[in-house]
């Protein structure tokens, strides 16, 4: 059977909660998330975009199992921590799509599923009649101690698909990361692709 990428909306999704909580929880630790997760949160967290109109999931699927998935929401579903930078910078963000994350497995990277994510998303925020797609990505320090010496972050591959870095667009969001003995928050900035461009 061969790899396919397939789409689901809102509760459609919803039998493969488990799978996009293992991904979460699997590609999460490495380096720059560090994310100590938990599946019975993460099964909570993906059940909002379940809840969401106009919400998409898109999954790889490679004989049965999922092995990526990427999810997109519009961003007035958001939680107000994706929606305060926005609102604070006096940007409306009923006209924005916002992605959740993108998760795939090491050994499946480099074979154009990344790219399939994002057109995947894209067409569902132009079908949404959405000006905007952005995302956030969390910020480490260049020195810091967990950054595998041949990391390469994915700003190129971002511009190549048309975003533009807006660091004076920042969040926060809590998590523990593997050495820590508690959450602490982490910042994030966004990115932003405008469609209509």
């Amino acid at each position: 059977m061969a790899l396919t990428i397939q789409s689901f909306s809102g509760s459609d999704a919803a039998p493969f909660f488990g799978d996009l909580a293992r991904l979460r929880t699997t590609v999460f630790r490495a380096f720059p998330y560090l994310y100590e997760g938990n599946p019975a949160y993460e099964q909570t967290y993906l059940s909002t975009y379940a809840k969401s109109e106009g919400s998409i999931f898109v999954l790889a699927i490679d004989d049965g199992t999922v092995v990526g998935a990427s999810t997109g929401t519009p961003m007035m579903s958001e939680t107000e921590e994706v929606q305060a930078p926005f609102l604070a910078a006096g940007l409306d963000p009923a006209q924005y799509f916002y992605f959740g994350e993108s998760v795939l497995l090491p050994a499946y990277r480099g074979r154009g599923i990344g790219v399939a994510f994002f057109d995947g998303r894209e067409a569902q925020a132009k079908k949404l009649d959405l000006r905007y797609c952005t995302f956030c990505a969390v910020e480490r320090p260049a020195n810091h101690p967990s950054r595998p010496a041949d990391y390469q972050p994915l700003d190129a591959f971002w511009q190549k698909r048309g975003y533009t870095h807006h660091p004076e667009l920042v969040t926060a969001f809590s998590w523990r990361d593997l050495d820590e003995a508690e959450e602490s928050p982490k910042p994030l900035s966004f990115w932003i692709r405008d469609l209509g461009a």
